[in-house]
C-alpha cells in the first residue's frame, strides 16, 4: 500500500512540473511573442520614415514630417503651416508620402457649379425678386 502512495506522489510531482512548463509555453505564445512582433513592426516603421511622410501621433494629431533628428530622437511635423516637434516615440502611425493635389480641370469646375453653389447672376436675380416682393408689401401698408 505504501508503494502505491509513493508512486502516486511521484507521479503528481511530474504532473506539476509538466503543468508549469505548459503554462510558461502558453504565456510565451500568448504574450511575449506577439509583443516582440509588434516591437519589430514599430521599429521597422520608424526606420522607414522620411521627410514628406504623412504621420499620426499617438494623440491623434495628423501632420507631415518636415525633418527628423535621429540623434535627439525628435521629429518636426508640419501641421497646416504650424511646425511642432515631437519625440519619435510619439509617432503612432506612418501613412504614405503626401502628394500635392493637382490643379482642378475644367470638368471639375463644372461639377462644383452644379453642386448647389449659385453663380453671381442667379444670386442677383433672387435678390431683385425679393426686393420687388418687399416693395409690393410696403405699398399695401
Amino acid at each position: 500500500m505504501n508503494d502505491l502512495v509513493l508512486a502516486a506522489a511521484n507521479g503528481s510531482g511530474l504532473t506539476s512540473i509538466l503543468m508549469i512548463v505548459v503554462l510558461f509555453g502558453l504565456m510565451y505564445f500568448m504574450m511575449i511573442r506577439p509583443q516582440r512582433k509588434a516591437q519589430e513592426k514599430k521599429k521597422e516603421m520608424m526606420g522607414g520614415m522620411g521627410k514628406g511622410d504623412s504621420v499620426v501621433t499617438i494623440g491623434g494629431l495628423h501632420g507631415v514630417i518636415n525633418s527628423i533628428d535621429k540623434q535627439a530622437q525628435t521629429v518636426e511635423l508640419d501641421i497646416e503651416g504650424v511646425y511642432l516637434t515631437f519625440d519619435l516615440r510619439a509617432i503612432g502611425r506612418v501613412d504614405k508620402k503626401t502628394t500635392t493635389p493637382a490643379a482642378p480641370t475644367s470638368n471639375e469646375s463644372d461639377v462644383t457649379s452644379d453642386s448647389g453653389v449659385e453663380s453671381s447672376a442667379e444670386a442677383n436675380h433672387i435678390d431683385d425678386s425679393a426686393a420687388t416682393d418687399q416693395s409690393a408689401a410696403d405699398d399695401k401698408n
